[in-house]
């Protein structure tokens, strides 16, 4: 349901990421994401605790990207263009969707 929210709202700007964990609701949200134009990124098997919801959004080919966690907030940033500085994004369809989101991201 989140992921499918992302997509409806942000479109080809939705930018999905799946962390260790089981199940196929993941990759449902990712079929979202990858059908609106958006992108996904996994984290990889070696630092995943439990590999199979990344696992089989990589096996569907719907993985943009498969980093490893310690590389996941530079790859966020990477792909977002914004530094630790930067506020939110703005909503595709602001008219339908009063909020917005901002991701802060701390290094351990």
């Amino acid at each position: 349901m989140l992921f499918r929210s992302v997509a409806d709202v942000y479109g080809s700007r939705a930018l999905g990421l799946v962390l260790t964990g089981m199940g196929e609701d993941g990759l449902r949200g990712s079929e979202e994401i990858n059908r609106a134009g958006g992108r996904v990124v996994v984290q990889d098997e070696a630092s995943s605790v439990v590999w199979e919801m990344p696992g089989r959004i990589v096996g569907a080919g719907l993985a943009d990207a498969v980093v490893a966690l310690n590389a996941l907030a530079g790859e966020l940033i990477r792909r977002t263009g914004k530094s630790l500085d930067d506020g939110g994004v703005t909503p595709r369809r602001e008219q339908e969707c009063s909020c917005s989101f901002r991701v802060d991201l701390q290094p351990a």
